[in-house]
């Protein structure tokens, strides 16, 4: 009997290539884009953060589709989903898991958290202290969680989709630098233009448009996706360029804090990924400038700057700035 299913292509490893990648990831993306109207950008950056095995942090204002961007990649690989309201009576405990005594066995048995899913949605990840974003920090790292000196081990394929409101300052506490660099990369979702959102009120008049969406790839053959983008070729040039562009960073007159070491894995990683939804095997210097804002930025802490010359010496445009000086190489392919 001939197996028909969407993710039927991956049969073996040995016949992965860069076309059934992409026509894979295509059907996850048109899956999602039914319930994320208009924002074709959001959803390939959804798509990076998950198969380049990262995290994603949505900063918008409320009500323009950041957990439903999130419920909707869940959907379509067939995946757990745990929504996490940070709050700022929440507790580490409530995140990871907690050890609770069986007095009938005579021991301590391990009740997991809400982190235990494929998709974890972090929802107003500011509101809580310091402390709970930090029960966040091994998991999003390691793919583990230890409590009570026993680790274990998370779901595979993992992805921990955060959101925060950068309007509301009141009753928030800002993500510390570590807890910003365990994100992959930062988008903002933005409203939708008329046509989307008009088309919005139509479909979602009678019904939740997540109640239609079915799976097109199992977690399993998401995991073998994310195998085979790892082997995405990367020439000696192309590094040297996403080294130089981090290295930039670090050295430049406007900025305080620049990319760590991990922004420059985690850059040419998604750059990876990035090739491989185009259906290249192989990376070019566009992959990385394309990604370095949403891989850079967040991580970034500018000099302080008032008045007029504020929005020029923003972050994103000290980046731009970067990649218009950084030289690009000229041979990229194998």
């Amino acid at each position: 009997m001939t197996d028909t299913r969407p993710d039927a292509a991956l049969r073996t490893d040995a016949q992965m290539n860069a076309e059934s990648f992409a026509e894979l990831t295509g059907a996850v993306a048109d899956a999602v884009s039914t319930v994320i109207d208009g924002k074709p950008a959001a959803v390939r950056a959804a798509l990076v953060a998950l198969l380049a095995e990262g995290h994603l942090l949505i900063e918008d204002v409320p009500g323009v589709g950041k957990t439903m961007l999130a419920r909707a990649l869940a959907a379509s690989i067939h995946g757990t989903v745990r929504r996490i309201q940070f709050t700022p009576d929440l507790l580490p405990g409530d995140v990871t898991g907690v050890s609770v005594f069986d007095p009938v066995a005579r021991e301590f048995e391990f009740k997991p958290g809400a982190v235990f899913a494929h998709v974890v949605i972090a929802d107003e990840i500011n509101r809580s202290s310091p402390k709970t974003q930090s029960a966040l920090l091994e998991a999003m790292e390691e793919r583990q969680v230890t409590v009570d000196g026993h680790s274990h081990a998370l779901p595979a394929p993992f992805l921990v989709v955060a959101t925060q409101n950068p309007l509301d300052m009141e009753g928030t506490y800002a993500l510390p630098e570590a807890q910003r660099d365990r994100f992959m990369m930062r988008i903002s979702m933005g409203y939708p233009d008329a046509a989307a959102e008009t088309l919005m009120l139509r479909q979602r008049e009678t019904e939740n448009p997540l109640h239609k969406i079915r799976p097109v790839l199992t977690a399993q053959r998401v995991l073998d996706l994310i195998a085979w983008a790892r082997r995405i070729h990367v020439s000696p040039a192309v590094e040297e360029y996403a080294v130089g562009l981090a290295h930039a960073t670090r050295v430049h007159a406007d900025l305080r804090l620049g990319a760590s070491p991990r922004a420059t894995l985690q850059l040419v990683r998604a750059a990876k990924v990035w090739a491989a939804l185009d259906g290249r095997s192989f990376v070019i210097p566009d992959d990385i400038a394309s990604l370095v804002v949403p891989v850079f930025a967040h991580r970034l802490i500018p000099n302080r700057v008032s008045g007029a010359r504020a929005d020029a010496h923003s972050v994103p445009a000290i980046l731009e700035r970067i990649v218009g000086s950084v030289r690009v190489p000229l041979a990229a392919r194998p």
